[in-house]
């Protein structure tokens, strides 16, 4: 029996890159995966349809992780396609670089919108079907840069070490839950794939 046989899985930003590098090993793995993309449904469906030929369940999920209706809508739509969720990896990114005298306001709060705002809304929706799991699991995907910097990246690298913190702070008070929190960091990608404590990671 595969390992995560039953278990069902929601990847933000699951159409492309890592995100759907993801998507695929989870499906390997056994797991139905709702794909989520913000826009580009033809990725998602791509994702689905890949899954799908090897033999696995997988539904796309176009929404805004950003924004609290979006997030609502694509858990009750899991839910009722799966019946629950027992995975979230919060995936979703924006990594625009800029010098800082040309990071606008809003580009500043679109960024960290995605990434942090993103994972808090995705952790806080999926929260009451994680707790029915027989073990939640939340993983949120992280950046190098969040520990060394980076130039002309300072939204980027804020988001990333806001969701560092937000790891340490669900992974406290999730943990009575029988939920488990934790942040992965691939490294350094540039198009390739990279191995990752056992699984394989699509860089872009």
């Amino acid at each position: 029996m595969s390992e995560l046989a039953g278990k069902v899985a929601l990847v933000t930003g699951g159409g492309r890159n890592i995100g759907r590098a993801i998507c695929l090993a989870l499906a390997k793995g056994g797991a139905a995966v709702a794909v989520n993309v913000r826009s580009s449904g033809d990725e998602a469906e791509s994702v689905v349809r890949e899954i799908a030929a090897a033999g696995g369940k997988a539904i796309p999920l176009l929404g805004d992780v950003a924004n609290e209706a979006d997030v609502t809508r694509m858990v009750k739509e899991i839910a009722d396609a799966f019946g629950g969720i027992d995975i979230l990896i919060n995936n979703a990114a924006i990594r625009h670089e800029a010098p800082l005298e040309k990071i606008s306001l809003q580009d500043w709060h679109a960024t960290l919108g995605v990434t942090l705002d993103g994972a808090f809304l995705c952790a806080k929706a999926c929260l009451p079907l994680l707790q029915r799991s027989a073990g939640g699991v939340i993983v949120n995907i992280g950046g190098m840069t969040a520990q060394t910097g980076a130039s002309q990246r300072a939204h980027v690298v804020t988001a990333k070490a806001g969701l560092e913190g937000l790891t340490r702070a669900l992974a406290l008070e999730l943990a009575p839950d029988g939920i488990t929190v934790n942040c992965v960091v691939p490294g350094f990608v540039t198009g390739q794939v990279i191995h990752v404590n056992g699984g394989n990671y699509l860089g872009g």
